[in-house]
């Protein structure tokens, strides 16, 4: 069953079994916010184990092939949507952490995967190598972040 985000009354649907479901669910609500006021785009979630499957899949191949990543925690929710040509996919994972990938779909556009930690939460040991940004959130509190750049199309 799908779910629309509400970034004005955060809830943990979904991400219950988390054990920082509440900085999860804020920073969940903290991306729903930003894709409706850049792009007017409702942000809306499904179990990673229904039809979020495919885009959690997306994800661990771009990982895998790019850098030889494998997340150890099981995912939640995920989603998968395009907006002005950007094909945008999320997965939120059960540790608190939140990956996406910005995929332009021209030819030599922005193309990227973009970490995100909720507070609370350690660095995962498979992400250890990147440095993180820290960044405010109203919903979210301190969000941890990095990315790096698909070099390989996907």
């Amino acid at each position: 069953m799908s779910y629309v985000v509400d970034f004005e009354n955060v809830s943990t649907v979904g991400l219950e079994s988390s054990p920082v479901s509440p900085a999860l669910a804020g920073l969940r609500a903290n991306e729903a916010r930003y894709f409706r006021n850049k792009y007017d785009h409702v942000f809306t979630t499904e179990p990673a184990d229904a039809a979020g499957a495919e885009s959690v899949e997306r994800v661990a191949r771009i990982l895998k092939e790019e850098r030889d990543i494998e997340i150890a925690s099981p995912a939640l929710e995920a989603t998968d949507f395009e907006v002005e040509g950007v094909r945008w996919t999320y997965v939120f994972y059960e540790s608190g952490l939140s990956i996406n990938v910005l995929y332009t779909l021209e030819p030599g556009g922005k193309r990227a995967v973009g970490f995100k930690l909720s507070d609370g939460m350690e660095v995962p040991e498979e992400l250890a190598a990147f440095k993180f940004a820290r960044q405010r959130s109203k919903l979210a509190g301190t969000i941890r972040g990095s990315f790096f750049v698909i070099k390989g199309e996907h």
